[in-house]
């Protein structure tokens, strides 16, 4: 297959390009030098490529921010797919399109809502989960309207060798390690009450393109590993690793101002459809992040 990844240089797209590349596919990529929001750029690089499979990832996706910059948000992450799909039906009318969206939809829930499911409200908690619900509006209404085909592809929280430390578990790897080649006991951290499922990239990427092969058109399926932890224990994990002696201390600037307080998916929609299941456990993914970020 031919495959068109947007956002391609980033944590995610480049694990994605280097599973479509050993899957055999001809693999195009556009970052920084198309702009998503450009629609003139994203007919260019599609006629070039002329993918069998576009796979959306191009976005800004931290949450944490958003808060500063919502204008923003949308402007990329709604606007940005919308031109993503126009483009795709004016050049390559026939391609898969896999629209990445994310778990955020979902909003705060409780025990008692989980594991959610495709079908749990969607209350999005945030300016970028609101951006990334109404992307996948516009996904729906590419498919209702002009019957092209484009799945909604919902990943919970994933990790791995490569993440930016503005994501939490790269970021307690990289406080840790800084800390201990510095001599100090203790590092900052925000909330560790948090409970999160978290799923290695590696596995994200391979239900990427299992859905971009099985995905039905208009559907959204979940991403997820089924198990959820605390952040406290990942950094109990973590701590463990690098320097057991370390205390965390809470930081009140680290704290956002709404989280959600737990969250865990049931993935059994996307095993139904692909096959998919987990296969790398949180263990390895921890192995793999610290010994990514430690000087070499």
């Amino acid at each position: 297959m031919r495959a068109l990844i947007t956002g391609g240089r980033g944590f995610v797209g480049h694990h994605l390009a280097q599973h479509l590349a050993a899957m055999g596919d001809d693999v195009t990529v556009a970052d920084r030098d198309v702009d998503v929001t450009d629609r003139a750029a994203l007919v260019s690089a599609m006629s070039a490529s002329r993918p069998d499979v576009i796979y959306h990832l191009a976005a800004m996706t931290s949450v944490a921010e958003s808060w500063s910059r919502p204008a923003e948000y949308t402007r990329v992450n709604v606007l940005g797919t919308a031109h993503v799909l126009d483009a795709a039906h004016e050049v390559v009318p026939g391609a898969k399109v896999v629209v990445v969206s994310s778990a955020e939809v979902y909003g705060i829930v409780s025990e008692a809502d989980l594991p959610l499911t495709e079908t749990s409200p969607t209350v999005p908690s945030n300016p970028y989960s609101t951006s990334k619900l109404e992307a996948e509006l516009v996904a729906r209404d590419a498919v209702r309207s002009r019957q092209q085909s484009v799945v909604i592809a919902r990943p919970f929280n994933h990790i791995g060798p490569g993440q930016s430390a503005v994501f939490v578990v790269p970021a307690l790897v990289q406080r840790m390690l800084e800390a201990t080649a510095q001599g100090r006991h203790f590092i900052m951290v925000g909330d560790l009450s948090t409970r999160r499922d978290f799923s290695d990239v590696r596995d994200v990427v391979r239900a990427y393109r299992l859905l971009a092969e099985w995905g039905r058109p208009g559907e959204a399926y979940n991403v997820a590993s089924g198990h959820d932890v605390a952040l406290a224990d990942v950094a109990d994990e973590l701590r463990r690793r690098i320097n057991p002696n370390l205390e965390l201390l809470v930081d009140p600037e680290l704290l956002r101002p709404v989280e959600v307080p737990v969250s865990r998916g049931s993935f059994e929609k996307l095993h139904e459809a692909t096959g998919w299941e987990p296969t790398w456990t949180l263990s390895q993914s921890l192995d793999d992040v610290i010994a990514a970020q430690r000087p070499h």
